[in-house]
């Protein structure tokens, strides 16, 4: 087990298994010593945790979780792409979602339900540039979708 898993089981979680797409993509390419994830929904056992708008039917708490699954589906496609979740140099960008009401604007509270985990797992190296955005709608009503751009060691 690497590091990195060390400090998610120390968290009480473990790298889930790849979530399969939900259309015609793949979880994760690597291009050079980069690894983009394809977006993350908060899938757990092979449902969503929860579907509908922040700040309506689903809570800014509720959101942080699902958030902080995403990214541990993002982890989980990217160790499927490079192995040993050590080879991850730095988190480069974490994109995140939000399917909000025309009123909530707490979209990077719930981001950070994903960069606080990257922080506690990876260290230094889980310290990144952030996007937070409010949108209508995403893929089967989820709340949140999260995307991550990782650079790999050698």
């Amino acid at each position: 087990m690497s590091l990195a898993e060390d400090r998610l089981a120390e968290l009480g979680l473990a790298v889930p298994e790849v979530a399969k797409p939900v259309a015609a993509y793949v979880p994760a390419v690597v291009s050079g010593d980069l690894v983009f994830t394809s977006g993350q929904l908060p899938m757990r056992n092979g449902e969503l945790m929860v579907t509908g708008k922040v700040g309506g039917e689903v809570s800014a708490e509720e959101a942080t979780e699902c958030a902080q699954q995403c990214a541990l589906n993002a982890i989980a496609a990217v160790k499927s792409m490079i192995g040993d979740l050590d080879r991850v140099a730095q988190v480069v960008k974490v994109v995140a979602f939000v399917a909000s009401t025309p009123d909530f604007t707490g979209q990077p509270g719930v981001a950070n339900g994903a960069s606080e985990l990257f922080g506690k797992v990876f260290g230094d190296a889980g310290v990144h540039a952030r996007s937070a955005v409010g949108v209508p709608v995403l893929p089967l009503d989820a709340p949140v979708e999260v995307e991550i751009v990782v650079r790999m060691a050698e």
